[in-house]
């Protein structure tokens, strides 16, 4: 009996930590803070550079941010910031730097205000995810109503290096949308974790 092989979607498949990155976190629903920013981060430092690029840097950040702890990175000081302008482990641009550092305080401030910044994010969605249904990857948006409006409101809040685009790959990779292609492996599990939580 012949094996049938597994069907991903097509933009992962380049390297092992993509293609894990595919399978056990891109689309899952996340409702932890802590998991929202440390993809805020990673997202506003991809701006002009590959995801791929991103993702091998990962644990460099891990280790440059304190373990993604917006209460730490909130405190960091210009010191702080000058010093990471050093780690080869990061993409060392000095602006991009400081809006993670300014992020993490209005992360704060969002979290006051509603409780989580979950809870914050996935009102944009009316709290479930969006199904879509591409039977290629490359017909997604990359930007889309939802993104734009929270973008927008991201940046009057006084968030940096979030416009829609990369507010659109965070809605992806966090399962506030299902964009997996629908001949994807992931695609029903995720769809299935989307319908399954209590609203």
């Amino acid at each position: 009996m012949e094996m049938k092989e597994e069907k991903r979607c097509g933009w992962c498949l380049g390297f092992e930590e993509y293609i894990q990155y595919h399978d056990k976190e891109w689309g899952v629903p996340v409702y932890d803070d802590r998991v929202h920013f440390e993809f805020l981060i990673l997202e506003s430092a991809q701006a002009g550079l590959s995801w791929s690029t991103i993702l091998r840097k990962r644990e460099g950040y891990r280790k440059a941010f304190a373990d993604f702890d917006y209460e730490k990175v909130a405190q960091f000081s210009e010191e702080r910031a000058e010093e990471l302008l050093q780690d080869p482990g990061i993409v060392r641009n000095k602006l991009k730097i400081n809006a993670a550092i300014n992020n993490a305080k209005r992360f704060k401030e969002v979290q006051k205000e509603f409780g989580s910044f979950s809870n914050y994010i996935w009102s944009f969605v009316g709290g479930k995810p969006i199904q879509n249904a591409w039977e290629n990857y490359k017909t997604a948006p990359a930007t889309t109503p939802e993104s734009d409006k929270l973008a927008k409101d991201l940046k009057k809040r006084g968030f940096k290096f979030l416009g829609s685009t990369t507010i659109y790959a965070h809605m992806q990779a966090t399962g506030l949308v299902n964009d997996h292609q629908i001949d994807c492996l992931q695609y029903e599990i995720v769809k299935a974790l989307g319908e399954s939580k209590e609203y």
